[in-house]
């Protein structure tokens, strides 16, 4: 380990099987299979499509990334794996692939927390983390806001969505707009050409009493139906509907609300560094928005790339990486998949 811990990531809690090598804080390998397209026409992810789809791929996966980090298993100091949250088939498919590895190889097995993992995949990109950091986790099944004193022991929830989370309602407003799945970065690209203020649509949880009961929670649930009910209402009128106005409007109303909490979080904690992640944060509207504001807080802002936003294998093993190095002890080989497993809990 002159370099950093070698460690070999799996990811299945979704629709991608990633395999990630690092050593250290140094990305070697990130492979990623994804079966989107399996299931687009039913407009959403099929639990058991996924499943499948992560066996075929997690040996082509595994081969890809030690060819591409030019290592052998043998080399590893330790495997990790994604234990949960997720769908509970899929995680079981790299649980078990983590296993294997882990009793065939003799290595030391770290089942970890998907969020975690999420934010830990920036230390490939931009070093250390600041601890601690804010964080706010954005996808087709989370909308977070974390405070993380250290990403290997200690992850504690401020908030998250009491119904859809932001991905969630991009998919479903991109299907009444018509617009193909995945619906995130279809919004994004269609919106560029829209309005943002051609409609305003409403802000969840952000009035008054709102803030006091869910102060850094959210909703997205009572937007998506606003945004139907708008459409609907122009195609009764046998008016057109302007989609990229609708998108950009839309959009506007989620980046609004994401970042209005994720600042007020830093600054209510005293906290100067803000990490989003999640496939949502590939968002360009929230990129910008998130910069915008964190400059006029004095936030340092941190978002990886684009690909290390969504689902991959080398955010697991960026997280086993540290844990590794920070000397935690490795999960038992009967460790579970965890379907919901909480945020708080960084390692199974």
């Amino acid at each position: 380990m002159t370099h950093g811990p070698l460690v070999l990531g799996i990811e299945t809690s979704c629709d991608e099987t990633g395999v990630g090598i690092v050593r250290g804080h140094t990305l070697l390998a990130d492979a990623v299979a994804s079966s989107v397209e399996e299931h687009a026409r039913f407009g959403g992810v099929v639990p058991e499509v996924a499943s499948r789809a992560h066996l075929e791929a997690m040996v082509p996966m595994i081969d890809k990334a030690c060819r591409d980090a030019g290592i052998r298993l043998d080399d590893l100091d330790a495997i990790a794996v994604t234990a949960g949250p997720g769908l509970a088939g899929a995680l079981l498919v790299g649980v078990a692939a983590a296993k294997a590895l882990a009793v065939a190889l003799g290595k030391p097995l770290y089942g970890v927390n998907h969020l975690a993992a999420h934010v830990a995949v920036d230390i490939v990109e931009h070093g250390p983390l600041a601890e601690p950091t804010m964080a706010m986790l954005v996808s087709g099944g989370h909308s977070s806001l974390l405070l993380v004193p250290d990403v290997t022991n200690d992850v504690r929830s401020l908030g998250s969505t009491i119904d859809d989370a932001a991905g969630e309602a991009f998919d479903k407003v991109a299907r009444v707009l018509g617009l193909p799945f995945p619906g995130g970065p279809q919004v994004d690209l269609v919106a560029r050409e829209g309005n943002s203020a051609f409609v305003v649509f409403p802000r969840g949880l952000t009035s008054g009493r709102d803030m006091e009961r869910h102060r850094y929670d959210f909703s997205f649930s009572g937007l998506k139906t606003s945004v139907a009910r708008w459409v609907e209402a122009r195609e009764r009128a046998g008016e057109p509907v302007p989609v990229a106005d609708v998108s950009a409007s839309f959009q506007e109303a989620v980046v609004d609300v994401l970042t209005r909490k994720a600042v007020l979080a830093c600054r209510e904690h005293g906290v100067d560094d803000l990490l989003i992640g999640g496939g949502v944060a590939a968002n360009t509207r929230l990129r910008a928005m998130a910069q915008e504001r964190c400059d006029a807080a004095g936030i340092r802002l941190r978002v990886p790339r684009p690909g290390l936003c969504t689902d991959n294998g080398a955010m697991v093993a960026a997280l086993g990486a540290a844990m590794v190095a920070r000397g935690r002890l490795p999960s038992d080989l009967d460790l579970p998949a965890d379907s919901s497993m909480p945020v708080t809990l960084v390692r199974v």
